[in-house]
């Protein structure tokens, strides 16, 4: 697992304040145990660069918590007592993931604290939108919870559309939702402490901290819509009105296209959203030469798609283009028109510094983002 370095702020103009420290300092502790495994105080002490006594009180309230258990004596032969190991209570706490990125399946699942998906459950959408999703996702999460066999530390959920800082999902066209408050909707049906991100976003922190992502990346989710989740610098960027990485209503040519979902022309989802592209291919299939028409469809995507990136890779020199979906339709064409159109866009580099490769289990990718904004923001983990 990737160790990642947050930089903790403070609201500007507010004072800082002793309890701040110590709960940095209880993040510090759950950070190394959950990346390094079962230590004892005295470890945790040289470790972190804290006094005993210190680490001794910070255990004590994380045990208090359930969030830090002991496991025992250790085994490691040195003079004097045996050590006590302590670790992140790792079969004692679960977390509950909503995926409703997909074109027609909105996925929940049991995590524990190392990602692991421990039990999962689905629902087939057919044509429903607005109050009828919402409706749909408040039972999913009631029923996913009796599939959890520990206490739940809470609920993290991926969706499409722009996400506000209170969990409000301000705009998801393809889901027919407007201003619907979804944080506060599940944390009432459910009394748990919940988290809500655009899609994009939770699979890019999944990437980083489970996958082979770096410091400076981005993240093209492609699925019922297509958005993107951008890390620089180590941290996610979010843009002045948390609409940072919404990519899919990007115009990528002057020369028309089909009417998108938004009511506007030429929108990249139109050329690269599944259902999108699952409808070009079902047309190509009808074509004297179904085997070229597809590739063409393919390529076009993977084209446009590199219009609507190489700006944003130029301007914040990214490393790394994730694409994530479908494999059987990211795979081949798609994938090697895209490297191809951003390499004869961008500045050439020597050695070539942009890597462009498809994110691995993309079908999970998003329940794994969910139980990292978790592990964050209850625990201070990543």
């Amino acid at each position: 697992m990737t160790n990642i370095t947050h930089r903790h702020r403070l609201p500007l103009g507010n004072p800082a304040l002793p309890s701040h420290g110590r709960e940095h300092n209880l993040s510090l502790v759950l950070q190394r145990l959950h990346a390094g495994g079962p230590m004892s105080r005295a470890d945790l002490s040289r470790a972190l660069g804290l006094t005993r006594v210190t680490v001794s009180d910070l255990v004590a309230e994380l045990i208090e918590r359930t969030h830090v258990v002991e496991l025992g004596q250790s085994e490691a032969i040195r003079p004097g007592k045996r050590a006590t190991l302590v670790d992140v209570n790792r079969s004692g706490l679960q977390i509950l993931g909503l995926d409703l990125a997909e074109d027609s399946i909105l996925r929940a699942a049991v995590l524990d604290l190392d990602g692991n998906i421990l039990a999962r459950t689905e629902h087939s959408l057919q044509q429903e939108t607005g109050d009828a999703v919402t409706s749909i996702v408040l039972e999913m999460a009631r029923q996913a919870i009796t599939l959890a066999t520990a206490p739940l530390l809470g609920i993290g959920v991926g969706t499409p559309g722009v996400v506000n800082t209170e969990g409000m999902v301000l705009t998801a066209p393809n889901l027919g939702w407007v201003d619907v408050p979804l944080r506060a909707l599940l944390e009432s049906a459910t009394g748990l402490p919940t988290l809500v991100s655009n899609d994009a976003d939770a699979a890019v922190h999944a990437d980083y901290t489970f996958g082979e992502g770096c410091a400076d990346m981005i993240l093209v989710k492609v699925g019922r819509g297509v958005g993107s989740g951008l890390i620089v610098d180590g941290q996610r960027v979010r843009g002045v009105h948390s609409a940072a990485g919404e990519i899919g209503h990007v115009s990528v040519g002057t020369d028309g296209g089909e009417i998108c979902g938004c009511g506007r022309t030429g929108c990249l989802e139109t050329w690269l959203s599944v259902p999108s592209l699952n409808q070009s291919l079902k047309t190509a299939a009808t074509a004297p030469d179904p085997e070229t028409a597809a590739a063409d469809v393919l390529h076009t995507a993977g084209e446009r798609l590199a219009i609507a990136l190489a700006p944003v890779v130029g301007a914040l020199d990214l490393a790394d283009v994730v694409l994530c979906g479908p494999t059987d339709l990211l795979n081949g064409p798609l994938l090697e028109s895209t490297q191809r159109t951003l390499r004869e866009r961008l500045l050439p580099q020597q050695p070539p510094a942009l890597t462009v490769r498809l994110a691995s289990a993309p079908e999970d990718i998003v329940l794994l983002g969910t139980a990292v904004l978790v592990l964050w923001n209850r625990l201070g983990v990543a």
